[in-house]
């Protein structure tokens, strides 16, 4: 009996264990199956370049990529390119957020506003802005104002349109209940437009990280002497190919950790969805 009654929390609690166990497994499958797929590519791809299928003119392996990615990091070769890149990004984006939020919401909430300035944002949406980077040189210079301004350029339309789109779409009861209770244009505005729209502005975010870090690399690719597009550029020209590597793996990481960031801001502020709005 003693026996029995001993053993019987270790009994108990195994069950317990194994769902708890079970359950972490299920809220980070997503993530162990990516880390799953890319440790198998990457396994893959350092085999391949160690058994010589990888011409290393035209390719690198991992292993030789992060050797040159400590060296660059212990000469500050690395630093600096990238000191530089984020720093044209960083002034370019946050310019970008500063025009697209305001005019994006003056766009959704007036319609003649809207009417007026939509050609011309479909027009710059559609139209490969890569191809005017001459012409920015040409108003700025090879300097950083170039790149600061192609970032913008890149990151202004995805979060203005993002924007605009959170206005135009906003929930027509919330605004007749606003008005029945007599509120402002401008209570309106700040207790329903704005956090209504803040789900629809962080997705905006989202897409201008990717357009702003293409941006900010081919400014540094067309016309640069520094930058992490420019020691790309450079490394190509030299068939360096760990060294190009290094620039793009590093640039792709950025762009993982900005958007990662942007979609856990996301997550948090879904709690300002129109069914919160009221509360």
């Amino acid at each position: 009996m003693t026996t029995i009654e001993a053993s019987s929390p270790s009994v108990a609690a195994s069950p317990l264990l194994r769902a708890r166990r079970r359950s972490l497994l299920e809220k980070n499958r997503n993530f162990l199956v990516g880390c799953a797929s890319v440790a198998a590519t990457l396994g893959l791809w350092e085999a391949a370049w160690q058994a010589g299928y990888i011409p290393p003119l035209f390719f690198s392996g991992p292993s030789a990529v992060a050797v040159r990615f400590w060296e660059l990091l212990q000469d500050g070769t690395l630093a600096k390119h990238a000191a530089y890149s984020g720093t044209n990004f960083a002034i370019g984006f946050f310019l970008a957020i500063v025009v697209a939020v305001p005019l994006g919401v003056v766009l959704g909430w007036y319609r003649l506003a809207l009417a007026a300035f939509d050609p011309l944002i479909n027009a710059l949406y559609s139209m490969p802005r890569i191809a005017l980077y001459p012409l920015f040189v040409i108003w700025f210079g090879i300097g950083v104002g170039s790149k600061i301004f192609i970032v913008f350029l890149s990151a202004v339309l995805p979060i203005m349109i993002n924007t605009l789109a959170g206005v135009r779409n906003i929930d027509a009861d919330l605004l007749k209940a606003a008005r029945a209770f007599c509120a402002t244009d401008r209570q309106i505005f700040t207790s329903v437009a704005l956090p209504y729209s803040v789900p629809f502005i962080l997705t905006g975010v989202r897409q201008g990280v990717a357009h702003g870090l293409i941006g900010v690399i081919v400014g540094e690719i067309f016309a640069g002497s520094e930058g992490l597009g420019f020691m790309i550029s450079y490394a190509g020209q030299l068939f360096q190919t760990d060294t190009l590597l290094v620039g793009v793996l590093v640039t792709a990481t950025a762009g993982i950790v900005l958007t990662e960031f942007a979609a856990r801001l996301q997550r948090y502020f879904q709690r300002w969805k129109p069914e919160h709005v009221g509360n």
